[in-house]
């Protein structure tokens, strides 16, 4: 066990034996379209819910155990052929990390109880998160950054050797969220964004930091490409998401490829309109779309890699017509993404109510196509 984690300590840098997304990703010929699941690991497994019972664990407390981390991310890699595992985490490790309570008190989804709602309380975690960014990913994101490694030693323990994806929320999202904002509630971050926007712009910058050196710190422990999630992009209109959140984007990027060049970097602006994701494509190595993205119009105005975007409702077992159904819908989507890169995806994670026999069967017609 212990020669086997050396080696994955040892690998950090190395390209996996399955390459397919890191080369689709740096438009590179691949043999067959890459294909993995955003939510892959989770809800809709039968073992991870086996899992939970097993260890009494909830789910924000297997997240701090790196050994759990690692059996959940691996776990649909034993049912799949996906080509990369990704990380099992959250997007609010990092309000966690900033001492921002998370709860999950189950069917609404993960809160914030206590967020920020003074410019006052915004300072002292900018503050907070601009003194030493690499000292607080260290020292309290210790065990993400362990289960990484983890995750590459049952990799290799196992013979699952493909691309490990880390990932992060992006600025504007982590904002959102710290400021009391959820899925269901968007009042609480725009109130605050109209009523202080000095305190935004300057909390947000110093969140942007520490995503990089969070990003940074995956990469060095194992992770092969990481992704930036910014998940409530449409919670904003075009106008303010180009001039107040995609800026980040674009200098998060910079900062990021400064750091690691060769490094694969994805960003999913969930809710973004075309003219947002064109504008990213120049400074990401792959744009995700969402299931209302127009792929063909995309495809023709960008080179970078594409990643997406079935819908997963395809993937919750309705009828007996459901194998079909979703058969023509995959080829449909890879014909639309035909002339340029792609890493087939979803537009929107896993749920929990996906029938697992689809997944696979989605996995495979990619792979079959």
């Amino acid at each position: 066990m212990m020669r086997v984690w050396l080696l994955a300590v040892a690998a950090r840098g190395l390209a996996p034996a399955n390459d397919l997304v890191v080369r689709a990703a740096r438009c590179q010929p691949v043999e067959r379209t890459p294909v993995w699941l955003f939510r892959q690991a989770g809800r809709h497994m039968p073992e991870y819910r086996e899992y939970k019972e097993q260890t009494g664990k909830q789910f924000l407390e297997l997240l701090k155990d790196p050994l759990d981390v690692a059996e959940v991310t691996m776990q649909p890699l034993r049912r799949y052929d996906v080509d990369a595992a990704i990380l099992f985490s959250d997007i609010l490790v990092l309000a966690q990390a900033l001492g921002i309570d998370v709860t999950m008190p189950g069917g609404v989804g993960i809160q914030v109880p206590r967020p920020i709602e003074t410019p006052d309380h915004a300072s002292y975690i900018a503050d907070l998160a601009a003194h030493d960014p690499e000292w607080l990913v260290r020292t309290n994101l210790r065990h993400v950054t362990r289960a990484v490694t983890e995750i590459r030693a049952a990799q290799l323990r196992e013979g699952r050797d493909v691309t490990l994806l880390g990932f992060s929320a992006a600025p504007w999202t982590l904002l959102y969220y710290v400021l009391g904002s959820s899925s269901k509630k968007v009042a609480p971050a725009r109130d605050f964004f109209k009523s202080h926007p000095a305190a935004c712009e300057r909390l947000m910058d110093a969140l942007e930091d520490l995503i990089v050196e969070y990003l940074s710190a995956q990469v060095d422990h194992g992770a092969h490409a990481v992704q930036v999630f910014e998940a409530m992009a449409g919670a904003l209109d075009a106008r303010t998401f180009s001039t107040f959140a995609a800026p980040r984007l674009v200098s998060l990027a910079h900062k990021f490829k400064r750091r690691h060049p060769d490094v694969p970097l994805f960003v999913f602006a969930r809710g973004a309109n075309q003219e947002a994701n064109q504008a990213l494509a120049s400074h990401y190595d792959v744009i995700t779309l969402d299931t209302t993205a127009n792929r063909r119009d995309l495809r023709s105005k960008v080179d970078c890699c594409l990643q997406g975007n079935l819908d997963p409702k395809l993937l919750v077992n309705a009828d007996a017509d459901s194998p079909s159904i979703l058969e023509k819908e995959v080829s449909k989507m890879l014909m639309d993404f035909a002339l340029g890169p792609l890493i087939a995806n979803l537009g929107e994670g896993l749920a929990g109510t996906e029938d697992p026999l689809l997944v696979k069967a989605f996995v495979d017609a990619v792979h079959q196509y």
